[in-house]
């Protein structure tokens, strides 16, 4: 009998956790808002009046609050965690001035609401005045929550030249966070790529599967990672980082000639990024383990 009652106590707890733990989608005007158990985790936007779709608040899983940060005076340009570039065909499709180019949701929706994942898929027309579009992207997004102390985001993205494409030597390219200031380096964090190798000055430049940032917060250690699926074109691409607190796998910084990235008309750029939003350090949070089950996926 005491046998049983432990079963029933142990399965009444995980019927309890899988509850706690199922993720869900709202659509809500230009924006996805995205719960895992009863917290707001995240939302993706997509509004008529920014540069480019974006997630924000990305929050932790044990402060509730966003391990990234929404622009600020010196750099408006940061946008939390998004995708964007820089340099194309004479566009600026990452910095602030809608007329210099702008990346158009064009279909976001909800392919999955409710489970143990959430799937988001949207097209995006990369668009400026008085020229024509040089890319459309096509992205599939999949959230889900890991463990209670472990979000996952996996953004996959293809890109279409619609013309051929040049790209000039720029690091301001692709998938990038800005980090919450108490997370970052400058404020007494850490940042650490799958090498061990530490802050701005040791990762910059630098080929890495991944980099984590983590810091102290008053409900504890909390962090934010960034994988580049082994799949991806210029794998593995070198890291812009910067200690006030900015990490991207920025391959258009180091173009192979030094000086420009071309693409074909018609080419497809296949790309697959994982973030994790985690408790604990890279170490506590088995970052490298969960990287070794992205490389298989």
């Amino acid at each position: 009998m005491r046998y049983l009652i432990t079963i029933i106590i142990s399965l009444g707890f995980f019927s309890l956790y899988a509850q706690t733990t199922t993720v869900s989608a709202t659509k809500t005007g230009n924006r996805i808002d995205i719960t895992i158990g009863d917290r707001f985790f995240t939302s993706y936007h997509f509004p008529d009046n920014e540069k480019y779709p974006f997630f924000y608040p990305v929050n932790g899983p044990v402060s509730g609050s966003s391990v990234t940060s929404m622009r600020n005076g010196e750099y408006p340009h940061h946008s939390s965690l998004f995708f964007a570039c820089d340099r194309v065909n004479g566009g600026n499709y990452w910095q602030e001035g809608l007329e210099r180019g702008r990346i158009i949701s064009i279909g976001a929706r909800i392919i999955e609401e409710k489970g143990e994942r959430v799937v988001l898929e949207d097209e995006c027309i990369w668009k400026r005045p008085n020229a024509a579009s040089p890319i459309i992207d096509r992205r599939k997004i999949t959230i889900s929550a890991l463990t209670e102390k472990m979000y996952q985001i996996d953004f996959d993205v293809e890109m279409e030249m619609l013309m051929d494409v040049t790209i000039l030597k720029t690091n301001h390219s692709l998938f990038c966070a800005r980090i919450d200031p108490c997370l970052t380096v400058k404020q007494g964090g850490v940042m650490i790529n799958s090498e061990g190798k530490e802050g701005e000055k040791a990762t910059f430049g630098i080929a890495s599967p991944w980099i984590d940032c983590y810091g102290t917060r008053k409900t504890g250690v909390e962090g934010i990672v960034i994988m580049q699926h082994p799949s991806n074109k210029w794998y593995p691409s070198p890291w812009f980082t910067r200690d006030y607190g900015f990490i991207s796998p920025t391959p258009m910084f180091w173009p192979e000639n030094d000086k420009e990235t071309q693409l074909k008309k018609g080419e497809v750029v296949k790309l697959r990024y994982r973030v994790l939003v985690h408790e604990g350090d890279t170490e506590q949070a088995g970052i490298a383990t969960e990287f070794e089950r992205y490389k298989s996926e």
